[in-house]
């Protein structure tokens, strides 16, 4: 039986594995891909140390850094199921695996909320993606749709308007995005921001041949021909692993207290996976290191009680 798992490996989980290390908890880190969220996200201009950063780049920063102390790593497995056992948590893997734990550490971060429209599902990987850094440079020359209005849609379409032929910035509302984005883009000559539209369908046969939208104020529809569409409208937390054994919120994220405790005893959470405000990088790795050391102490009062 382990000390500690932790379950994801983006910024809460990897600081949270560099804490639990300096604390020689025998920890087992866990995760489906190591780097979460940052892994797609390009220009990082707000995280302390560095001026400017890509994603990926910080996050190998990150892993170099775990992989430094003793800590068994798991990469590229996803857990299944969690469940409480007698003095602790069983966790299983989608390879019928089994790890126990004292105390476990949920980091599972958020996944991209979809359109739910009609055509959406059937031309996804073909035209329709989530990953504006990944995808973007296939549609060099070419028109494209950019739907969301907050800054990973502006940092999407800060991209594409340096590559593709013309974009289109689709938002239910006004720019909710940090102010130097959106007056690094607003001015570009192959941009057309089109505010209070929402897409209804995603056209095309093969690939995507266009998208349609509804003017939210005059209910007018019309047709956008595109090729590419980067759906840039939030994210959706990966909690439905805890989903039966601790309260979740109305948007389904874990509910934490201010020292990233559950109402389980032993069981933490941290990073964009919780109801803590500002999903940023630095948060979540602020949350991880509290997390870790939450379970460090959880683990000391356990060893003292016995």
């Amino acid at each position: 039986m382990y000390e500690l798992i932790i379950i994801g490996g983006g910024p809460a989980g990897m600081t949270a594995t560099v804490y639990a290390a300096r604390k020689k908890i025998n920890t087992l880190l866990i995760s489906k891909d190591i780097g979460g969220q940052p892994l797609v996200t390009a220009n990082i201009e707000n995280y302390m140390g560095y001026q400017f950063i890509e994603g990926p780049e910080l996050m190998q920063k990150f892993e170099a850094q775990i992989r430094q102390f003793p800590v068994e790593i798991k990469n590229g497995v996803e857990v299944k199921n969690l469940a409480q056992i007698k003095n602790g948590f069983t966790v299983k893997t989608a390879e019928e695996e089994e790890f126990q734990a004292k105390t476990v550490i949920i980091a599972t971060g958020k996944k991209p909320r979809p359109l739910n429209v009609p055509g959406e599902e059937k031309l996804r990987g073909r035209g329709v993606t989530y990953c504006a850094i990944c995808d973007g440079p296939l549609f060099a020359g070419e028109n494209v749709a950019v739907i969301g209005g907050g800054n990973s849609a502006l940092e999407a379409t800060d991209d594409l308007i340096k590559i593709a032929s013309h974009v289109y910035l689709i938002s239910r509302s006004s720019l909710t995005g940090d102010a130097v984005i959106i007056e690094r883009v607003k001015g570009a000559p192959n941009l057309t921001i089109l505010l209070n539209y929402q897409p209804t369908a995603v056209g095309g046969t093969a690939r995507v041949e266009n998208i349609t939208v509804k003017n939210l104020k005059t209910r007018e529809q019309q047709d956008l021909t595109v090729s590419g569409i980067f759906v840039e409208i939030g994210l959706i937390p990966n909690s439905d692993l805890v989903r039966e054994i601790v309260p979740l919120n109305e948007l389904g994220e874990i509910k934490v207290n201010c020292a990233n405790g559950t109402e389980v005893p032993g069981l933490f959470a941290a990073g964009d996976v919780t109801d803590v405000p500002e999903k940023q990088i630095i948060v979540s790795a602020g949350e991880g290191a509290k997390a870790a050391l939450q379970a460090h102490r959880y683990l000391q009062r356990l060893n003292e009680a016995s």
